[in-house]
Protein backbone atom coordinates (compact mmCIF):
# COMPACT_ATOMS: atom_id res chain seq x y z
CA UNK A 1 0.00 0.00 0.00
CA UNK A 2 1.34 3.32 -1.17
CA UNK A 3 2.19 6.17 1.20
CA UNK A 4 -1.17 8.34 -0.26
CA UNK A 5 -3.66 5.26 -0.02
CA UNK A 6 -2.63 4.30 3.34
CA UNK A 7 -3.23 7.97 4.79
CA UNK A 8 -6.73 7.85 3.62
CA UNK A 9 -7.00 4.63 4.41
CA UNK A 10 -6.20 5.64 8.19
CA UNK A 11 -8.36 9.13 8.06
CA UNK A 12 -11.53 7.10 6.70
CA UNK A 13 -10.96 4.63 9.56
CA UNK A 14 -10.40 6.65 12.22
CA UNK A 15 -13.42 8.97 11.53
CA UNK A 16 -15.25 5.92 10.48
CA UNK A 17 -14.94 4.72 13.43
CA UNK A 18 -15.34 7.62 15.50
CA UNK A 19 -19.09 7.79 13.81
CA UNK A 20 -19.51 4.31 14.22
CA UNK A 21 -19.35 4.62 18.19
CA UNK A 22 -21.40 7.58 17.86
CA UNK A 23 -24.22 5.64 16.74
CA UNK A 24 -23.50 2.67 18.40
CA UNK A 25 -24.21 5.00 21.66
CA UNK A 26 -27.65 6.41 20.16
CA UNK A 27 -29.15 2.94 19.63
CA UNK A 28 -28.06 1.42 22.76
CA UNK A 29 -28.41 4.44 25.33
CA UNK A 30 -30.18 7.23 23.55
CA UNK A 31 -32.36 6.07 20.80
CA UNK A 32 -35.62 8.57 22.35
CA UNK A 33 -33.48 11.18 22.40
CA UNK A 34 -31.93 10.98 18.67
CA UNK A 35 -33.96 8.53 16.81
CA UNK A 36 -37.41 9.11 17.25
CA UNK A 37 -39.37 10.11 15.52
CA UNK A 38 -37.88 9.10 12.14
CA UNK A 39 -37.46 12.58 10.28
CA UNK A 40 -34.99 13.60 14.02
CA UNK A 41 -33.41 10.08 13.02
CA UNK A 42 -32.74 11.48 9.07
CA UNK A 43 -31.57 15.06 11.17
CA UNK A 44 -29.21 12.95 13.53
CA UNK A 45 -27.37 10.85 11.13
CA UNK A 46 -27.21 14.19 8.87
CA UNK A 47 -25.56 15.91 11.43
CA UNK A 48 -23.26 12.95 12.02
CA UNK A 49 -22.11 12.62 8.14
CA UNK A 50 -21.74 16.56 8.26
CA UNK A 51 -19.44 15.97 11.26
CA UNK A 52 -17.92 13.16 9.54
CA UNK A 53 -17.12 15.18 6.70
CA UNK A 54 -15.37 18.51 8.52
CA UNK A 55 -13.22 16.47 10.32
CA UNK A 56 -11.54 14.76 7.42
CA UNK A 57 -11.74 17.73 5.14
CA UNK A 58 -9.99 20.04 7.84
CA UNK A 59 -7.65 17.54 9.06
CA UNK A 60 -6.50 17.42 5.42
CA UNK A 61 -6.18 20.53 4.92
CA UNK A 62 -3.98 21.05 8.16
CA UNK A 63 -2.30 18.12 6.87
CA UNK A 64 -1.32 19.70 3.31
CA UNK A 65 -0.24 22.97 5.17
CA UNK A 66 2.23 21.06 7.56
CA UNK A 67 3.71 18.56 4.74
CA UNK A 68 4.72 22.01 2.85
CA UNK A 69 6.30 23.31 6.04
CA UNK A 70 8.65 20.93 6.84
CA UNK A 71 7.54 21.02 10.48
CA UNK A 72 10.04 18.24 11.46
CA UNK A 73 12.55 20.45 11.47
CA UNK A 74 11.22 22.65 13.97
CA UNK A 75 12.44 22.88 17.27
CA UNK A 76 10.27 21.84 20.50
CA UNK A 77 8.88 25.26 21.25
CA UNK A 78 7.97 25.70 17.76
CA UNK A 79 6.60 22.66 17.64
CA UNK A 80 4.31 23.09 20.77
CA UNK A 81 2.65 26.48 19.28
CA UNK A 82 2.32 24.77 15.63
CA UNK A 83 0.11 22.16 17.86
CA UNK A 84 -1.66 24.86 19.57
CA UNK A 85 -2.47 26.54 16.44
CA UNK A 86 -3.54 23.55 14.79
CA UNK A 87 -5.74 22.32 16.93
CA UNK A 88 -7.80 25.64 17.20
CA UNK A 89 -8.03 25.67 13.52
CA UNK A 90 -9.64 22.24 13.64
CA UNK A 91 -12.06 23.01 15.78
CA UNK A 92 -13.39 25.70 13.92
CA UNK A 93 -13.18 25.05 10.62
CA UNK A 94 -14.84 21.48 11.93
CA UNK A 95 -17.13 22.73 14.33
CA UNK A 96 -18.31 25.90 12.54
CA UNK A 97 -17.76 24.34 9.03
CA UNK A 98 -20.48 21.38 10.38
CA UNK A 99 -22.80 23.86 12.16
CA UNK A 100 -23.41 26.57 9.41
CA UNK A 101 -23.37 23.27 6.92
CA UNK A 102 -26.56 21.86 8.96
CA UNK A 103 -28.18 25.35 9.21
CA UNK A 104 -28.20 26.62 5.82
CA UNK A 105 -29.16 23.45 4.21
CA UNK A 106 -32.37 23.63 6.58
CA UNK A 107 -31.78 20.35 7.88
CA UNK A 108 -30.47 21.47 11.45
CA UNK A 109 -30.93 18.96 14.29
CA UNK A 110 -30.32 21.13 16.93
CA UNK A 111 -33.12 23.52 15.32
CA UNK A 112 -35.31 20.08 15.60
CA UNK A 113 -34.88 19.98 19.11
CA UNK A 114 -35.15 23.82 19.87
CA UNK A 115 -38.90 23.23 18.03
CA UNK A 116 -39.37 20.06 19.72
CA UNK A 117 -38.71 21.70 23.26
CA UNK A 118 -41.27 24.71 22.20
CA UNK A 119 -43.86 21.74 21.56
CA UNK A 120 -43.44 20.57 24.49
CA UNK A 121 -43.35 24.20 26.47
CA UNK A 122 -47.19 24.43 24.36
CA UNK A 123 -48.36 20.62 25.99
CA UNK A 124 -47.25 21.98 29.35
CA UNK A 125 -49.64 25.00 29.15
CA UNK A 126 -52.58 22.50 28.32
CA UNK A 127 -51.41 20.10 31.24
CA UNK A 128 -51.16 22.81 33.67
CA UNK A 129 -54.25 24.57 32.47
CA UNK A 130 -52.93 27.74 31.86
CA UNK A 131 -53.12 27.64 28.35
CA UNK A 132 -54.47 31.17 26.28
CA UNK A 133 -53.96 33.04 29.90
CA UNK A 134 -51.63 35.59 30.57
CA UNK A 135 -49.97 33.17 33.52
CA UNK A 136 -46.87 34.43 32.41
CA UNK A 137 -47.87 37.85 33.85
CA UNK A 138 -47.23 36.39 37.80
CA UNK A 139 -46.54 39.78 39.03
CA UNK A 140 -49.03 42.33 39.36
CA UNK A 141 -49.60 45.31 41.25
CA UNK A 142 -50.64 43.46 44.09
CA UNK A 143 -47.76 41.12 44.12
CA UNK A 144 -46.54 38.02 42.70
CA UNK A 145 -49.16 35.43 41.86
CA UNK A 146 -47.70 31.92 42.94
CA UNK A 147 -49.70 29.65 40.60
CA UNK A 148 -48.91 31.53 37.37
CA UNK A 149 -45.45 31.73 38.71
CA UNK A 150 -45.26 28.21 39.27
CA UNK A 151 -46.76 27.49 36.14
CA UNK A 152 -44.19 29.36 34.17
CA UNK A 153 -41.45 28.28 36.07
CA UNK A 154 -41.97 24.70 35.29
CA UNK A 155 -42.39 25.36 32.04
CA UNK A 156 -38.96 27.11 31.14
CA UNK A 157 -36.96 24.67 33.26
CA UNK A 158 -38.42 21.97 31.66
CA UNK A 159 -38.16 23.46 28.26
CA UNK A 160 -36.22 26.43 27.76
CA UNK A 161 -38.80 28.15 26.40
CA UNK A 162 -40.98 30.79 27.98
CA UNK A 163 -43.79 33.90 27.25
CA UNK A 164 -42.67 37.81 27.39
CA UNK A 165 -44.57 39.98 28.97
CA UNK A 166 -46.14 40.44 25.09
CA UNK A 167 -47.12 36.68 25.52
CA UNK A 168 -44.33 35.62 22.56
CA UNK A 169 -42.39 32.96 22.74
CA UNK A 170 -38.44 32.78 24.02
CA UNK A 171 -36.18 30.56 23.84
CA UNK A 172 -33.36 30.92 26.81
CA UNK A 173 -30.92 28.08 25.29
CA UNK A 174 -29.48 26.19 28.37
CA UNK A 175 -25.86 27.92 29.29
CA UNK A 176 -22.94 26.02 27.76
CA UNK A 177 -24.42 24.17 25.01
CA UNK A 178 -22.44 25.00 22.32
CA UNK A 179 -19.09 25.63 24.83
CA UNK A 180 -19.09 21.60 25.74
CA UNK A 181 -19.80 20.87 21.63
CA UNK A 182 -16.17 23.13 21.20
CA UNK A 183 -14.66 21.22 23.80
CA UNK A 184 -15.62 17.82 22.31
CA UNK A 185 -14.47 19.23 19.35
CA UNK A 186 -11.18 20.27 20.97
CA UNK A 187 -10.44 16.91 22.12
CA UNK A 188 -11.19 14.85 19.18
CA UNK A 189 -9.11 16.96 16.94
CA UNK A 190 -6.31 17.37 19.70
CA UNK A 191 -6.19 13.27 19.36
CA UNK A 192 -5.98 12.87 15.54
CA UNK A 193 -3.11 16.01 15.73
CA UNK A 194 -1.27 14.57 18.60
CA UNK A 195 -1.59 10.62 16.61
CA UNK A 196 -0.56 12.45 13.60
CA UNK A 197 2.46 14.09 15.01
CA UNK A 198 3.59 10.77 16.93
CA UNK A 199 2.77 8.66 13.96
CA UNK A 200 5.76 11.03 12.04
CA UNK A 201 8.10 11.23 14.88
CA UNK A 202 8.21 7.29 15.14
CA UNK A 203 8.70 6.89 11.57
CA UNK A 204 11.61 9.49 11.09
CA UNK A 205 12.86 7.87 14.15
CA UNK A 206 13.17 4.63 12.38
CA UNK A 207 13.73 6.04 9.41
CA UNK A 208 17.06 7.83 10.87
CA UNK A 209 17.99 4.49 12.51
CA UNK A 210 17.96 2.81 9.30
CA UNK A 211 19.90 5.62 7.80
CA UNK A 212 22.26 5.28 11.00
CA UNK A 213 23.21 1.83 9.90
CA UNK A 214 23.18 2.05 6.22
CA UNK A 215 25.97 5.28 7.22
CA UNK A 216 28.04 2.89 9.48
CA UNK A 217 28.10 0.32 7.04
CA UNK A 218 29.44 3.00 3.96
CA UNK A 219 31.99 4.29 6.87
CA UNK A 220 33.15 0.86 7.27
CA UNK A 221 33.56 -0.55 3.69
CA UNK A 222 34.92 3.05 2.79
CA UNK A 223 37.25 2.49 6.33
CA UNK A 224 38.40 -0.97 4.90
CA UNK A 225 39.12 0.00 1.01
CA UNK A 226 41.35 2.96 2.55
CA UNK A 227 43.01 0.65 4.71
CA UNK A 228 44.33 -1.49 1.53
CA UNK A 229 45.26 1.74 -0.36
CA UNK A 230 47.60 2.81 2.92
CA UNK A 231 49.18 -0.30 2.70
CA UNK A 232 51.05 0.29 -0.74
CA UNK A 233 52.80 -3.04 -1.81
CA UNK A 234 55.32 -0.62 -3.48
CA UNK A 235 55.54 0.97 -0.30
CA UNK A 236 56.14 -2.18 1.61
CA UNK A 237 58.59 -3.29 -0.91
CA UNK A 238 60.27 -0.14 -1.52
CA UNK A 239 60.54 0.29 2.43
CA UNK A 240 62.15 -3.53 3.07
CA UNK A 241 65.03 -3.29 0.35
CA UNK A 242 65.87 -0.64 2.30
CA UNK A 243 66.07 -1.68 5.12
CA UNK A 244 67.50 -5.04 4.01
CA UNK A 245 70.79 -2.37 2.88
CA UNK A 246 70.62 -1.03 6.19
CA UNK A 247 71.35 -4.28 7.59
CA UNK A 248 75.32 -4.66 6.98
CA UNK A 249 76.09 -0.83 6.37
CA UNK A 250 73.95 1.05 10.01
CA UNK A 251 71.80 -1.69 11.78
CA UNK A 252 71.18 0.93 14.26
CA UNK A 253 69.57 2.69 11.36
CA UNK A 254 67.74 -0.68 9.88
CA UNK A 255 66.23 -1.50 13.71
CA UNK A 256 64.94 2.02 13.60
CA UNK A 257 63.29 2.12 10.34
CA UNK A 258 61.55 -1.79 11.31
CA UNK A 259 60.27 0.37 14.21
CA UNK A 260 58.60 3.02 11.97
CA UNK A 261 57.39 0.12 9.45
CA UNK A 262 55.64 -1.86 12.62
CA UNK A 263 54.28 1.66 13.26
CA UNK A 264 52.59 2.41 10.37
CA UNK A 265 51.04 -1.24 9.46
CA UNK A 266 49.61 -1.58 13.01
CA UNK A 267 48.56 1.95 12.75
CA UNK A 268 46.76 1.05 9.28
CA UNK A 269 45.03 -2.16 11.07
CA UNK A 270 44.15 0.58 13.98
CA UNK A 271 42.36 2.60 11.69
CA UNK A 272 39.67 -0.02 10.94
CA UNK A 273 38.09 0.36 14.44
CA UNK A 274 38.50 4.17 14.76
CA UNK A 275 36.52 7.20 12.94
CA UNK A 276 39.19 9.93 14.75
CA UNK A 277 42.12 10.19 15.73
CA UNK A 278 44.35 13.19 17.66
CA UNK A 279 46.52 15.41 15.12
CA UNK A 280 49.46 14.45 17.43
CA UNK A 281 48.81 10.31 16.79
CA UNK A 282 48.30 10.53 12.98
CA UNK A 283 51.95 12.72 12.86
CA UNK A 284 53.60 10.68 14.30
CA UNK A 285 53.04 7.86 11.91
CA UNK A 286 53.24 10.44 9.14
CA UNK A 287 57.01 11.07 10.51
CA UNK A 288 57.74 7.55 10.31
CA UNK A 289 56.53 7.15 6.88
CA UNK A 290 58.94 10.01 5.67
CA UNK A 291 61.15 9.24 7.77
CA UNK A 292 61.48 5.17 5.66
CA UNK A 293 60.98 7.39 2.24
CA UNK A 294 63.64 9.36 3.07
CA UNK A 295 65.72 6.51 2.92
CA UNK A 296 65.02 5.93 -0.85
CA UNK A 297 65.34 9.48 -1.70
CA UNK A 298 67.81 10.55 0.30
CA UNK A 299 68.83 14.62 0.17
CA UNK A 300 66.24 14.40 -2.83
CA UNK A 301 63.39 14.69 -0.18
CA UNK A 302 63.16 17.84 1.96
CA UNK A 303 60.66 17.66 4.85
CA UNK A 304 59.15 20.79 6.60
CA UNK A 305 56.78 20.42 9.01
CA UNK A 306 54.76 23.60 10.54
CA UNK A 307 52.23 22.98 13.06
CA UNK A 308 49.99 24.81 15.57
CA UNK A 309 51.02 23.53 18.89
CA UNK A 310 47.18 24.40 19.66
CA UNK A 311 46.03 21.56 17.18
CA UNK A 312 47.84 18.36 18.28
CA UNK A 313 45.15 17.22 20.14
CA UNK A 314 42.50 17.94 17.28
CA UNK A 315 40.79 14.89 16.25
CA UNK A 316 41.11 13.78 12.24
CA UNK A 317 40.36 11.04 10.09
CA UNK A 318 43.00 8.40 10.95
CA UNK A 319 45.52 7.70 7.75
CA UNK A 320 43.82 10.78 6.07
CA UNK A 321 47.14 13.10 6.52
CA UNK A 322 49.22 10.41 5.99
CA UNK A 323 46.99 9.38 2.60
CA UNK A 324 47.76 13.39 1.49
CA UNK A 325 51.61 12.51 2.04
CA UNK A 326 51.93 9.78 0.11
CA UNK A 327 49.94 10.96 -3.06
CA UNK A 328 52.67 13.96 -2.16
CA UNK A 329 55.71 11.82 -2.98
CA UNK A 330 53.78 9.27 -5.15
CA UNK A 331 52.76 12.27 -8.01
CA UNK A 332 55.16 14.80 -6.81
CA UNK A 333 58.85 13.82 -5.83
CA UNK A 334 59.25 10.58 -6.97
CA UNK A 335 57.83 11.87 -10.73
CA UNK A 336 60.95 14.81 -10.16
CA UNK A 337 64.55 13.45 -11.23
CA UNK A 338 66.06 16.51 -8.73
CA UNK A 339 63.11 15.12 -6.35
CA UNK A 340 61.61 18.33 -3.90
CA UNK A 341 59.67 19.67 -1.07
CA UNK A 342 57.11 18.37 0.97
CA UNK A 343 55.57 20.73 3.72
CA UNK A 344 52.78 19.53 6.25
CA UNK A 345 50.93 22.72 8.09
CA UNK A 346 48.34 22.47 10.51
CA UNK A 347 46.32 25.59 12.26
CA UNK A 348 43.19 27.76 13.09
CA UNK A 349 41.18 29.91 10.71
CA UNK A 350 38.40 31.17 11.19
CA UNK A 351 36.87 28.53 13.43
CA UNK A 352 38.05 26.13 11.43
CA UNK A 353 40.88 23.23 11.26
CA UNK A 354 42.83 23.57 8.08
CA UNK A 355 45.68 20.81 7.12
CA UNK A 356 47.55 21.20 4.30
CA UNK A 357 50.18 19.80 2.45
CA UNK A 358 52.37 20.90 0.16
CA UNK A 359 54.72 19.16 -2.35
CA UNK A 360 56.70 20.50 -5.20
CA UNK A 361 55.42 19.59 -8.52
CA UNK A 362 52.11 20.49 -10.64
CA UNK A 363 48.59 18.75 -11.03
CA UNK A 364 49.60 17.56 -14.55
CA UNK A 365 51.83 14.54 -12.77
CA UNK A 366 48.56 13.50 -11.15
CA UNK A 367 46.24 13.32 -14.00
CA UNK A 368 49.19 11.59 -16.29
CA UNK A 369 48.83 8.94 -13.73
CA UNK A 370 45.58 7.25 -15.69
CA UNK A 371 43.25 8.03 -12.91
CA UNK A 372 42.58 9.98 -9.69
CA UNK A 373 43.22 7.36 -7.53
CA UNK A 374 41.25 6.16 -4.88
CA UNK A 375 43.00 8.15 -2.02
CA UNK A 376 42.04 11.64 -2.99
CA UNK A 377 38.62 10.70 -3.79
CA UNK A 378 37.84 8.92 -0.41
CA UNK A 379 39.43 11.94 1.26
CA UNK A 380 36.51 14.25 0.26
CA UNK A 381 33.92 10.97 1.22
CA UNK A 382 35.31 10.55 4.52
CA UNK A 383 34.80 13.99 5.24
CA UNK A 384 31.21 14.17 3.87
CA UNK A 385 30.12 11.35 6.00
CA UNK A 386 32.12 12.25 9.43
CA UNK A 387 31.21 15.76 9.03
CA UNK A 388 28.11 15.86 7.65
CA UNK A 389 29.00 17.69 4.54
CA UNK A 390 30.57 20.62 6.73
CA UNK A 391 33.83 20.25 5.93
CA UNK A 392 36.00 20.41 2.58
CA UNK A 393 38.62 19.34 0.71
CA UNK A 394 40.70 21.24 -2.41
CA UNK A 395 43.90 20.69 -4.58
CA UNK A 396 45.30 23.52 -6.36
CA UNK A 397 48.48 24.47 -8.22
CA UNK A 398 50.25 27.57 -6.04
CA UNK A 399 52.91 29.52 -7.10
CA UNK A 400 56.70 28.58 -7.51
CA UNK A 401 55.83 24.88 -8.91
CA UNK A 402 54.10 23.65 -5.65
CA UNK A 403 50.52 21.72 -5.65
CA UNK A 404 48.46 22.17 -2.37
CA UNK A 405 46.12 19.53 -0.87
CA UNK A 406 43.76 21.38 2.01
CA UNK A 407 41.52 19.93 4.05
CA UNK A 408 39.29 22.31 6.55
CA UNK A 409 37.29 20.61 9.19
CA UNK A 410 34.62 22.40 11.45
CA UNK A 411 36.18 22.38 15.37
CA UNK A 412 33.97 19.64 17.28
CA UNK A 413 31.79 21.88 19.01
CA UNK A 414 30.13 23.23 15.96
CA UNK A 415 29.98 20.14 14.08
Amino acid sequence: MNRNLRYWFCQVLGWGGWLTLQLFIAYQFASEAYLTPEIKRNLFFFALFSDFFWFILSTHILRTVLKRSNWMRFAPDKIFLMFIGGVIFLTIVSFYGSKYTMEFSGQSFEKYEINERKQRAENMEKELHVANTDYYLYEDNKGLDSAKYYAAAKIKKGTNWYRDKKGNWQFNAPKGRNFWGFIFNVILTSLWLLIYLVWHFVGKNRKDQLDTLRLEGMVKSLELKTIKSHINPHFIFNALNSIRALVDENPNRARTAITELSNILRSSLKAETLETVPLQEELDIVKDYLALEHMRFEERLQIEIEIDPDTLTQPIPPMMLQTLVENAIKHGISRDVKGGLVRICSYFKDNHHELIVQNTGNLRSLRNGGKEGFGIKSTQDRLNLLYHNKAHFEIEEKEGNLVQSKIIMPLPQII
